[in-house]
């Protein structure tokens, strides 16, 4: 009778890597199953703040002897909220960079828009008011545009130039020549007009630059302003300068943990972590080319203004009514009927 071989067949290497490579793929799907569940339960929908009282006129309604604005018909859009954006001037410690976004995740569209440093409010240039603290100058942008600003992202220098790090660095278009020399600042711009790689720092430096030191003469004559349309223009670059970072940011999740540390040390924000996360994932399918608009509010930006006694000086900037009610109109109000100029405080100097 013959003897049963009960010997086992040894598999080839090809089926033992088969194998070990099936058990790696149902670890890694079982972690990323672990993760997914765990971002559905840590991630929680914004809160969206309280509309602004609408400002008190002549024709407001009078109920017991006390003036009441009529509330207009409107409710928020779904799922939009509205952002300010700020970062402080190094030298001075107001803000040099004062932004309102509003991001609509159900259509995919978001809006950017600019207040130069030097806009009037009636306590003077608006910049000044972030030395108050934050929610100071987050009252002050909701009553002048007319809309509810649900949470605010301000940014230190550090934090800007490490985040731009972080990801390696952005290419960027500069759009004009750049050469500006501050030795009391330790501060040397130098850059010509084009496509080129920015480190942080070299980022900041584009932010920064208002003028330029190389006109004829010496100083202060051979100071003049860097781009055409002044301030303006630098307003524009760094809107374009925060959408190519993000867009970086978003295109690298192998980074996203280095950010995340570098903003929880640099950046002040009453986003909560959970509603970071909620708002992360409708913005990795944010097409930054198409689906972002951005503006800057039009103004006179030669307007003298003396308030208690203070002058402000000759070079404060007096925003158009009408254009800023289009501006708002078109990229930032998260409401589902236009907003009149009524429903906005835009100061004039009289």
């Amino acid at each position: 009778m013959a003897r049963r071989n009960n010997r086992a067949i040894p598999s080839s290497p090809a089926r033992r890597a088969g194998v070990i490579l099936y058990r790696i793929l149902v670890v890694l799907s079982a972690v990323i199953v672990v993760l997914f569940i765990a971002y559905r339960l840590a991630a929680r929908r914004p809160d969206m703040a309280s509309e602004p009282a609408p400002p008190v006129s002549a024709d407001s309604t009078v109920s017991g002897g006390v003036e009441s604005p009529e509330q207009p018909a409107r409710s928020r859009r779904e799922a939009t909220w509205t952002f300010l954006l700020a970062a402080s001037d190094q030298v001075g410690g107001g803000a040099d960079t004062i932004m309102v976004c509003t991001y609509d995740t159900v259509n995919q569209k978001a809006g950017l828009v600019s207040i130069p440093r030097d806009t009037l409010v009636e306590q003077g240039k608006i910049n000044s008011l972030y030395n108050g603290g934050v929610e100071t100058l987050k009252a002050a942008v909701s009553n002048m545009l007319g809309i509810p600003i649900d949470y605010y992202i301000t940014v230190n220098i550090r934090g800007f130039v490490e985040v731009i790090d972080a990801v390696d660095g952005i290419d960027f278009n500069v759009p004009v020549h750049m050469s500006y020399d501050a030795p009391d600042q330790d501060l040397h711009i130098h850059f010509e007009p084009g496509l080129q790689h920015l480190s942080g720092s070299d980022a900041l430096k584009v932010a920064r630059c208002r003028k330029n030191s190389d006109g004829p003469g010496s100083y202060p004559d051979n100071i003049y302003d860097a781009y055409p349309d002044a301030d303006i223009g630098r307003t524009r670059t760094q809107q374009q300068l925060v959408a190519a970072v993000v867009k970086k940011v978003l295109s690298r999740p192998d980074k996203i943990p280095q950010v995340v540390g570098t903003m929880m040390e640099h950046v002040d924000t009453d986003l909560s972590l959970s509603n970071i996360l909620w708002l992360a994932e409708p913005a990795l399918g944010l097409d930054f080319s198409a689906d972002l608009s951005t503006a800057t509010l039009e103004g006179d930006g030669n307007v003298s203004y003396r308030h208690n006694g203070y002058n402000w000086g000759s070079y404060c900037y007096e925003l158009y009514p009408e254009q800023a009610l289009e501006t708002v109109n078109a990229l930032l109000n998260p409401y589902d009927q236009p907003l009149t100029l009524e429903d906005m405080n835009i100061f004039q100097v009289d």
